[in-house]
């Protein structure tokens, strides 16, 4: 799920990206849009590896088999934890690794569900259709936030309250066996959308012009997610 900036980014408001000189901000634009595209590529070459390793997809298949939230537990351990590393003040370094560790965390956990958009046949039309529509949204999302320069934190306290209600439907329909159906499903691509408004427009007002790594996983956690639930609505089609 899309992370919100620590109270840190808060302070020195005259180092902000929307504040910065405007060759300061576009460099940093570039960098955390740069560290984006590594992030979605590396995704993309772990996902690919990790499906074509039959060992990887039986650990998968047997730990979401013992609990869904076993796996949703252990990937928001994992991603606090990368999220914290991206923000550090420490090395470059710690903070790439921050961002490599998310982009593996997060091509680990989309196993189960890209082995089941394949199918038997192991056709990948359907993930790249809905790859292609998520990148088309993510894109008209940005652009919205780029060319208006509008600030959308005041969308945080509805987004957080959309994502604990969400987990919490999780967390009934995995020990009540409930169907949470399609419409959850395109309540979530709504969710994810005003996430990515959210985490856009932070990249310009609520993150300094050195924070690009952490901008940068902020907006990938979104789009990963956007992701995630695109391509269930495609799967719900067949």
């Amino acid at each position: 799920m899309s992370y919100a900036p620590d109270q840190e980014m808060y302070q020195d408001r005259d180092t902000f990206a929307i504040d910065a000189v405007a060759s300061d901000r576009a460099a940093f634009i570039r960098r955390t849009y740069a560290h984006l595209f590594a992030a979605v590529a590396a995704f993309a070459c772990l996902a690919g590896f990790f499906v074509n390793t039959p060992v990887i997809v039986n650990m998968m298949m047997t730990i979401v088999g013992v609990s869904w939230l076993l796996v949703l537990g252990g990937f928001m351990l994992v991603s606090f934890i990368a999220n914290r590393m991206a923000q550090s003040g420490a090395s470059q370094g710690v903070q790439y690794a921050g961002l490599i560790l998310y982009a593996a965390a997060e091509a680990l956990i989309f196993v189960p569900l890209l082995v089941f958009a394949q199918g038997p046949t192991g056709d990948s039309t359907i993930i790249m259709q809905a790859g292609a529509v998520t990148l088309i949204v993510f894109g008209g999302l940005t652009a919205v936030v780029m060319f208006s320069g509008a600030d959308f934190s005041f969308l945080r306290t509805a987004l957080w309250l959309g994502a604990i209600a969400a987990f919490g439907l999780i967390i009934v329909a995995t020990f009540t066996g409930l169907s949470l159906g399609l419409w959850f499903v395109v309540a979530m691509v709504v969710l994810m959308c005003g996430y990515i408004l959210y985490d856009t427009s932070n990249v310009l007002h609520h993150y300094r012009t050195d924070q690009h790594v952490a901008a940068a996983l902020a907006l990938f956690a979104s789009l990963a997610t956007l992701f995630w639930y695109i391509l269930q609505l495609f799967m719900s089609r067949d």
